[in-house]
């Protein structure tokens, strides 16, 4: 008979278990998950591939953790540095491994991690919900209730809060960014684990149910051994058109179901208000650049951009008519007992009318029952839209078909069925306010430099005109697909690269040629196409300001912004000023942009929304949402914001409705902070802040320029001590790793840059620099270190900056490092620049340490910092079978089977960390 690994003998300690908040109890649930977990993928190691792999995976396990263990326990550099006789065991292991034991040993880590992931990501749902539980814990930081209590502790009324609210657009942009290291087969594996384990952390379980769910995981995971990880081919656009899709459904509109009602709930507990959840203004909606993204990607074409806006109106039209069938399940109130207003009453004798088609469906339903029949009309104007092209009877705009749920609505409420009208109708109102019939807004994007050579090209005489088709086909079919489907659909341009005002009138010159409708047109609903500056070099960036204020302040550029309601999105890359400038001039320059720009569109009359080019890791602008919004300057924040989401991040944040609705309240809570107390982030409360944080910037990019960016060394390095040259075989995603088929670091995206030395356990974008700022500023004396300790104390954007950079830390490994770096052929080269990691990383690590006043990484957080210890042991002979097969391709030796584990090492490496790039 099985072990029941989840059987529960004592029903009340497991509910202690599951809410309580001590130190033990707090972890066993996700100890026993993890435990028991890896005890079911040994029994697949051993029933799929023998005992003597699982051995062999076994002994390479205990010698990783051993390794570990003593470099946790050792002092100083044996700490930080030092090779261990284990690892070196742990190497000629491998090193004598066929390629294809390494598959199975690879495969076996890999699946590991998979589990992992999912029991830590069912233990944050768990805390999540003892929380909500627990009415005399502590809110969590950035919830709803903790942010209005922390408000009235101001000052601050509901009447106040509510004015805020109304001023909130938070708008994530899911983009197609290769990060996602994971198959989308496989993805459906993970959804089919985490609802067994979901069932199975109960403190009511039954042996039966305990069985039957072990079973089906156990059955899971056989399919996850048995599944190849490594996709055959590079997804398609329309594949990652599907794939952004995918979360949609089962999660994020799940997810906004209970975010309303939570807000409700939290201001009436703090203000004691009541408000229903329909009366609240809507605060999120969506984005994607996924299908509409061109900048470096030849794959996307204008039929790309089609497919994208079918499939998501597809999507929001499905979803819809599951509402609308459900309200003609429940709405069965009698018009021969309850009378109906005259409004709706007229409204149903219209579409009798007008609406032949329609009739026989509403003649199906009893003849009192007037709502169910108007509601048979809706779906059938509903599903006229999906008709190609678009039937008469067909719903024009999102506006007529809400007008239509209104009417239904009004007459409930003012016929003694408020309770049906707030359960039934304010749900999917508020679906619509949020998602239109286009689901989500498709961003445009470009190169500046491809528009300046679209327009040279299309100057009489030029032949080669490459460029100027590629532009105008993509600003021609924009204005076409606006007609044909919501023109809110498409509403911004992004133009990538942009450095001075002239890149902006270029675009508006292009758009205007190709018959693209650029203002807004009240009549018709048309937003317009908005262009939407990225600056993304530190000089760009620092000129940012300045060329906004060109353009606003220009007569032509004037009535393109009344019509757009004086509205201007600009949007912020975190990613390249980080690889041009390094971590602390970029986090600080993207500061003070951000502060010049509010500064300057105040002063012109703009509403400004700023858009944030976030990537998952910390060196590509990652790290906690809620404090880096907090961490922002205030003054000028309007309110409105957008964030890019992208790869595993959209899958650790998104991929489960309760965590998508935590997202939301982090999100929502910090921009309504944020903009009720703008001098929350203000630096410039304090001169001398800013006088140091300007100091440490200047020294910052001094050694990070000569030493990485402009250094000789540095690109021979990356290319053969990281993985950076096999990134393609993992097969991740559309776009190529380069703008350019051959170039330089100026050409290398920011992504395999972050992918290169993430992999090799480097993580150089999130660290490097600092540590020589640091200590250079706390060698000026007694005052200025214990003014870098006020920062980290009282200055919210130095704090952030400083436990970003603590966080990267965690996951660098200068043993492993090492022994990417052996992969370097020269060895004077290989020497120069690892011994120059070595040294700035201990200068950076005994200075985050100094001025966070600890004595180890992440004391402030055991948990995450125990998670961390759980998953390096197990990286470690990854990286190791990873450096194994590079050598081996490195010396001649290739082959198909050899790419494919390179390419497993990749994804199993991402999984292990948590981050790809």
């Amino acid at each position: 008979m099985q072990e029941l690994y989840w059987k529960v003998d004592n029903p009340l300690a497991r509910l202690a278990e599951l809410t309580s908040f001590a130190g033990d109890l707090w972890e066993r649930p996700l100890r026993r998950d993890v435990r028991s977990l890896g005890k079911l993928l040994g029994t697949v190691i051993r029933e799929q591939s023998g005992e003597a792999i699982y051995d062999l995976e076994e002994e390479l396990r205990h010698s990783a953790i051993a390794h570990r263990r003593r470099l946790f326990h050792a002092e100083g550099d044996a700490g930080i540095c030092q090779d261990s006789s284990q690892l070196q065991a742990a190497v000629e292991l491998i090193r004598g491994l066929s390629l294809a034991d390494t598959g199975q040993v690879v495969k076996a880590f890999s699946t590991f991690f998979e589990l992992v992931n999912l029991a830590e990501t069912q233990h944050r749902k768990r805390r999540l919900r003892a929380v909500r539980l627990a009415a005399d814990a502590a809110d969590k930081p950035g919830s709803l209730r903790g942010t209005l209590a922390r408000l009235k502790a101001q000052g601050f009324s509901a009447e106040q809060v509510m004015a805020g609210l109304r001023q909130i657009e938070v708008m994530p942009v899911f983009t197609a960014h290769p990060t996602e290291v994971a198959r989308r087969v496989t993805r459906t594996k993970r959804q089919h684990i985490a609802w067994a384990l979901e069932s199975l952390n109960r403190a009511l379980l039954f042996d039966t149910e305990a069985a039957r769910q072990q079973q089906a995981i156990l059955c899971e995971i056989t399919a996850l051994w048995q599944t190849e990880e490594i996709r055959s081919h590079n997804p398609t656009v329309e594949n990652e058109i599907a794939m952004g899709l995918d979360h949609y459904g089962p999660f994020l509109i799940s997810a906004l179901e209970g975010f309303y009602p939570d807000l409700a709930e939290a201001v009436e507990e703090v203000f004691g208000q009541r408000i229903a959840p329909g009366e609240l203004p809507t605060v999120i909606r969506f984005g994607s650049w996924i299908g509409g993204d061109r900048d470096g990607n030849p794959g996307v074409s204008p039929a790309s951009t089609e497919t994208a806006l079918k499939k998501a109106r597809s999507v929001i039209l499905d979803s819809y008519l599951r509402d609308v069938a459900q309200l003609k399940e429940v709405l069965t109130p009698s018009g021969c007992r309850v009378p109906t207003s005259a409004a709706f009453r007229q409204a149903l004798q219209g579409y009798r009318q007008t609406l032949p088609t329609a009739a026989a469906a509403m003649d199906a339903y009893p003849e009192c029952e007037l709502y169910r029949q108007f509601l048979a009309a809706v779906a059938h104007r509903l599903v006229c839209i999906r008709q190609t092209p678009p039937q008469a009877a067909a719903y024009r705009c999102a506006d007529e078909f809400a007008k239509d749920l209104r009417l239904v609505r009004d007459s409930l409420e003012n016929h003694q069925a408020h309770r049906l009208a707030r359960q039934y109708l304010d749900p999917v109102l508020r679906k619509v306010s949020t998602f239109g019939f286009h689901l989500h807004v498709i961003d445009i994007r470009q190169h500046a430099q491809l528009h300046e050579r679209a327009e040279r090209e299309l100057e009489p005489g030029v032949v080669d005109g490459t460029g100027a088709v590629t532009v105008m086909d993509t600003l021609q079919s924009v204005a076409e697909l606006k007609k044909l489907y919501a023109p809110q659909a498409i509403s911004r341009y992004v133009i990538s690269g942009t450095s001075c005002v002239e890149d902006m009138r270029r675009w508006l010159r292009l758009a205007m040629r190709a018959g693209v409708r650029v203002a807004a047109d009240e009549g018709s609903g048309d937003p317009g196409l908005m262009p939407v500056p990225l600056f993304e070099s530190i000089a760009d960036l620092r000129n940012g300001a300045a060329i906004c204020r060109q353009l606003w302040s220009s007569a032509d550029y004037g009535p393109l912004l009344d019509s757009w309601g004086r509205r201007q999105e600009v949007m912020l890359g975190y990613s390249d000023s980080n690889k041009d400038g390094g971590m602390l001039t970029s986090t600080w320059e993207i500061y003070k942009a951000q502060r010049d720009l509010q500064q300057t569109a105040r002063q012109c009359n703009i509403d400004l929304r700023l858009f944030h080019g976030r990537g998952g890791t910390v060196g590509r602008g990652g790290g906690p949402t809620h404090r880096a919004i907090l961490s922002q300057p205030g003054d000028g924040f309007s309110g409105a914001l957008k964030i890019t989401e992208q790869g595993e991040v959209i899958n650790w944040k998104y991929a489960d409705a309760e965590l998508a609705r935590r997202t939301f309240e982090l999100t929502v809570s910090a921009s309504l902070e944020s903009l009720l107390r703008p001098e929350y982030g203000d630096t410039a409360a304090q001169p001398r802040w800013e006088a140091a944080l300007e100091e440490m910037s200047a020294t910052a990019l001094k050694f990070y320029r000569r030493h990485i960016a402009d250094n000789p060394d540095l690109v021979s390095y990356f290319e053969q001590a990281t993985p950076v040259l096999e990134f393609e075989l993992a097969k991740i995603g559309s776009r190529p790793a380069r703008r350019k088929t051959a170039g330089g670091l100026d050409d290398l995206r920011a992504i395999p840059w972050g992918f290169g030395w993430m992999q090799s356990r480097h993580v150089l974008p999130g660290w490097f620099g600092i540590g020589q700022a640091l200590t250079a500023f706390a060698d000026q004396g007694p005052q200025a270190r214990c003014l870098l300790r006020q920062m980290m104390a009282d200055c919210p954007f130095f704090a952030d900056l400083i436990r970003n950079v603590e966080l990267a830390l965690t996951k660098v490994d200068l043993p492993i490092a090492q022994r990417y770096a052996e992969l370097v052929g020269d060895a004077g080269l290989r020497e120069r620049f690892f011994d120059l990691v070595v040294a700035e990383y201990k200068r950076t690590l005994t200075a985050v340490l100094e001025v966070t006043g600890q004595s180890r990484l992440m004391d402030h957080e055991p948990s995450l910092a125990r998670s961390l210890r759980l998953r390096t042991p197990y990286v470690d002979p990854l990286s190791l079978m990873q450096i194994e097969l590079l050598r081996r391709k490195r010396a001649g030796e290739e082959s198909s089977e050899l790419n494919y584990l390179l390419a497993a090492t990749i994804h199993g490496i991402a999984a292990g960390l948590r981050n790809t790039g």
